[in-house]
């Protein structure tokens, strides 16, 4: 009558040995995917950083170029004859008539 025994005691063992097998074999893929990403991180962070890097040339740029715009706008033209230093030109007068 040994043997109902050996077949419940081989079922358990069965049933134990797949399920560690089975833990077994996710934690070997966890470690290779893990060893995966670990190798790549580098490269993504110097490529994270390149394009952090570009971006804030580009966005410098651009409020150079603002910067530019509003102090060439703030300085206002200059055509007026009132300033210091410039001479007046030759002007028709109103009371001159042309052509007669």
């Amino acid at each position: 009558m040994e043997r109902p025994e050996i077949v419940a005691l081989l079922l358990v063992g069965l049933l134990i040995g797949t399920g560690v097998g089975s833990a077994y074999a996710r934690a070997r893929r966890g470690w290779a995917d893990y060893q995966t990403v670990r190798k790549t991180v580098p490269g993504a962070r110097r490529a994270a950083w390149l394009l952090i890097k570009v971006a804030t040339t580009k966005i410098g740029i651009i409020a150079l170029l603002l910067v530019g715009a509003v102090a060439y706008a703030a300085a206002g033209p200059d055509d007026d004859p009132t300033a210091p230093g410039r001479t007046p030109g030759p002007s028709a007068t109103p009371s001159e008539r042309q052509g007669r």
